[in-house]
Order: structure tokens, then sequence, then C-alpha cells
């Protein structure tokens, strides 16, 4: 595969996913107005990976041995998968400090 700089028009070769990954980070990007990004590999990654994680246990009906053939991972592997996205959903929403439990 050819290397393209950022900002280039895409290839022939690049696949329905690259598309739509590049589209939605030049998105992103522009949504920052000039601000630079902050952790941005890790961001793309964790959203891409909850994403995939998501669908293809979906697609599984839920069967996790099924899905972590598909995605040619252990089951060991994609139960700690899921286990640090469901950290990262948790730690990600700010918890409720006392008196905002009082008043609600």
């Amino acid at each position: 595969m050819s290397a393209r700089r950022p900002g280039t028009a895409a290839a022939r070769d690049e696949t329905p996913i690259q598309c739509c990954v590049r589209t939605e980070l030049g998105r992103h990007l522009d949504l920052l107005d000039g601000e630079p990004p902050n952790e941005l590999y890790r961001l793309v990654m964790r959203q891409v990976e909850s994403a995939l994680l998501c669908n293809v246990l979906e697609a599984c009906d839920g069967n996790r041995s099924r899905a972590a053939a598909w995605l040619g991972i252990g089951r060991g592997t994609l139960r700690g998968k899921l286990a640090d996205l469901e950290h990262d959903t948790r730690s990600a929403v700010p918890e409720r400090s006392t008196a905002e439990d009082i008043t609600s």
C-alpha cells in the first residue's frame, strides 16, 4: 500500500473502513477548530475497538467464544478487552457527589 499524506485524496485501494475512519477523523479535527488533539491515537483506537467488539458480539448473538474466534483472539483476551471497555465507560461518567444525591 502506498503512503498517503494527511489531507490528500484517498487512493482507489482504500477500504470502506479506512474511508470511514479517515472521514470521521477529519470531522473530529475540524471540530477542534485548530486546537491540538490530545491522546488522539488512544482515542481513535479505543473507539474503533469498542465498535468492533460490540458489533461482532451482536452478530454472534452474545456468544463470546464465537466472537473471539471471529476476531482471531482468545476468549480470555476478549474478556479482558470487554472489562477494559466497561471500566473506561464507567470512569468517563463523573460520579455524583453526596450533595447531588441528597437533592435528587
